[in-house]
């Protein structure tokens, strides 16, 4: 068998399915026997159902949520919401560096930049010590260029039409 290329993939845009489709890869990898480690920046909310079904059926993924089960306001961050940011940085350097997991997913880190939580040099570092075999998904709107030439695939979900703007409000195992 080949030895696997680790990749930079990041999910973007606007419309909704970004942390879905790096869900998505982590269900595939795992079913592979690959080791998963998610960390979510800007979440701190157990009900999500992608918390509940990792806890309950797939031990080859650990999910790690860095944030409150609030909104950040965008250029006035609490320090709360900073400290949790910088928590999660550290926690993905300690994860990326251990060269023990296969993909590690950064949901919503692209918004943790935007948001000035985390600086884009920050996460260009992750980028680079990334081990050989290791694939990192980076998630989240407002995706910066230099992080998007780093990535070896990009996808930009866009938005076309969406619910909410019929008035249908977040439902539970479909927008969490």
């Amino acid at each position: 068998m080949q030895s696997k290329k680790g990749l930079v993939l990041v999910y973007t845009g606007d419309g909704k399915g970004k942390t879905t489709a790096a869900l998505g890869l982590a269900l595939r990898a795992a079913g592979h026997g690959e080791k998963v480690y998610i960390i979510q920046f800007m979440k701190g909310d157990e009900k999500y159902g992608e918390v509940k079904a990792i806890k309950r059926y797939l031990p080859n993924i650990e999910l790690v949520q860095k944030g409150l089960d609030s909104f950040v306001i965008k250029g006035n961050p609490s320090l709360e919401d900073l400290s949790l940011a910088k928590e999660g940085l550290n926690l993905a350097k300690n994860i990326i560096s251990s060269g023990k997991y296969d993909l590690v997913i950064l949901d919503e880190i692209n918004v943790a930049v935007d948001y000035g939580l985390l600086s884009e040099q920050e996460v260009l570092n992750l980028i680079e010590m990334k081990p050989e075999h290791t694939t990192i998904v980076l998630t989240g709107r407002y995706a910066s260029d230099k992080i998007l030439e780093k990535a070896d695939m990009v996808s930009e979900v866009r938005e076309i039409k969406h619910h909410y703007k019929q008035g249908i409000a977040a439902q539970p195992g479909i927008e969490y």
